[in-house]
């Protein structure tokens, strides 16, 4: 039985390299890092100070202030790529076929912050000083619902929450909405927005973070690097409109790029190490090529994982080893979260955006700071600067906390 196709036709950013798509993008051709010292609260206590925050969101641009007042900073960022995802698409707001859009959008700490204000502000003033839409907004979904309500979305809607496998697998649910015949429009993507003490402090605590370099934070997210250290909690949102082949031809829309397959698997091994066999990822990224109806020669370009720490860098090349063999060395790969770090649930999807960027303009976006390679990381790492190469087909990876793994391909359209 065919597949039907599914192609993207809008897209919409909000990244520490600047709101909006042309700010992403113009950002990771040159190579420029998102890197900050912590604004948001006082980091000083911590071993890690430096994060990615988004530079330049002003809410009142995309939605009421009264209606942004209400949800997390998450919410309202997914609501502004969502925004400008449609804008970018040509759709009108609302939507015109409410029953006939969808919405596939996930966090993986969404509103954890709207939680954390309504404990402090019981414990010092007690219940009944709290905001009636604490709960409500302290839930996953609240961005999923924003969307919802404000495009008029009103066929299947999801909330994933798979760590850092989020917005890949939002991509992913995207696409089988419309392939199962749910919807010919989705919303799809992923966001985040919580640099605050709980986050960085926890991390911390794991160890994740890396510590020498809170005076010289754009160096500080090394992917495949032997000197790297530890990933970069950042921040940001992003949302991308999927839409069948069919639809988006019949209304002359401008294709990006076809979304040809996804898969997710579980390695099963533990809540924050990669099994060191690589079996999980592996396994998702075979059975999205498979998906795809592609073999593995067919992948000319790998969005990888790429977090900059030394289990997850070591565990992905070993992955991508497997799955392609010799073709591994003929692979270009690269991580473009050497330049914006790792924004949890909203990776996979700004990674999804990247690479129909990456095809539909023919550049390959650079894995920065790569100084000093690793002799059991010996692939094509794309170092230091972005490379002119045409992109048939693109693998994105993204592999979560708890062994969640979620692969999409993406190819050049072609009718």
């Amino acid at each position: 039985m065919d597949k039907k196709r599914v192609v993207i036709t809008g897209m919409g950013v909000v990244s520490v390299l600047g709101t909006g798509l042309d700010a992403f993008w113009e950002g990771l051709l040159n190579g420029r890092s998102g890197i900050r010292r912590i604004t948001q609260f006082d980091a000083s206590p911590f071993p890690c100070q430096i994060a990615g925050e988004v530079p330049d969101f002003v809410v009142e641009n995309f939605m009421d202030r009264k209606e942004a007042r209400r949800v997390p900073r998450s919410a309202q960022m997914a609501y502004a790529a969502a925004k400008m995802a449609v804008d970018d698409s040509g759709l009108p707001t609302p939507l015109p076929e409410p029953e006939r859009s969808g919405v596939a959008f996930g966090t993986a700490i969404g509103g954890m912050d709207r939680f954390d204000d309504g404990v402090r502000t019981i414990r010092a003033q007690g219940y009944d000083r709290l905001n009636p839409f604490t709960v409500p907004t302290s839930l996953p979904n609240t961005a999923a619902y924003l969307i919802s309500q404000g495009f008029q979305c009103l066929g299947p809607t999801t909330t994933i929450g798979t760590a850092c496998a989020t917005g890949t697998q939002t991509v992913g649910e995207g696409l089988e909405m419309i392939r199962r015949g749910a919807a010919d429009v989705v919303i799809a993507g992923g966001t985040e927005g919580l640099i605050q003490d709980f986050a960085i402090g926890g991390f911390c605590a794991m160890r994740a973070l890396p510590t020498n370099y809170n005076d010289n934070p754009e160096k500080a997210s090394r992917p495949f690097d032997k000197n790297r250290e530890g990933f970069l909690y950042s921040e940001g949102a992003a949302a991308l409109v999927l839409e069948s082949l069919e639809h988006a031809l019949a209304r002359g829309a401008r294709i990006y790029a076809e979304l040809a397959g996804q898969a997710s698997s579980s390695d099963g091994f533990h809540m924050a190490q990669p099994d060191p066999e690589a079996a999980g990822p592996a396994r998702a990224m075979k059975w999205a090529i498979a998906d795809a109806g592609l073999t593995p020669a067919d992948i000319d370009y790998i969005n990888a994982h790429g977090t900059s720490t030394p289990l997850n860098d070591m565990t992905e090349t070993r992955a991508i080893k497997a799955v392609f063999g010799e073709h591994a060395y003929k692979l270009a790969i690269s991580s473009i979260k050497s330049m914006i770090g790792h924004a949890m649930g909203a990776s996979g999807s700004l990674e999804a955006i990247a690479c129909a960027k990456i095809i539909s303009e023919g550049i390959i976006t650079p894995t920065i700071n790569y100084e000093t390679p690793d002799p059991e990381l010996d692939l094509d790492y794309v170092p230091n600067v972005a490379r002119k190469q045409q992109v048939n087909v693109a693998l994105s990876n993204s592999f979560g906390l708890g062994g969640q793994n979620a692969c999409v391909v993406l190819k050049r359209f072609e009718k």
